[in-house]
């Protein structure tokens, strides 16, 4: 038996996990904050079976999309902030960033 989280961004959660359930994948869903941009995204713990982590990871590959976002860079701690002039940049956000863990048990009461 395997555990996958999924760290994906908000916009993808409701998606994928309407996906998962179309396929009766039982997910935990949590909500988390990154720690690069500082904005909510969210976290699924999936729990099955070895022989189904490829179509798993396939469903979130097919449900979680890459898209670039426009950013105001945190102003720099220390230092003369009056210089500091925040220009928006351009970064990649979404996709998902996955673990795969073993099982050594599971129990449901």
């Amino acid at each position: 038996m395997k555990m996958i989280v999924a760290v994906i961004q908000d916009k993808d959660s409701n998606r994928l996990t309407n996906a998962l359930a179309d396929h009766q994948y039982k997910t935990t869903k949590l909500s988390t904050t990154g720690g690069f941009l500082k904005e909510g995204n969210t976290t699924l713990m999936i729990g099955c079976e070895d022989h189904d982590v490829d179509d798993v990871l396939d469903i979130i590959r097919d449900n979680c999309s890459q898209r670039e976002q426009m950013v105001a860079p945190i102003s720099p701690m220390g230092g003369n902030a009056d210089s500091y002039i925040p220009k928006p940049v351009k970064v990649e956000v979404g996709g998902a960033t996955v673990f795969v863990l073993p099982v050594e048990s599971f129990f449901q009461f």
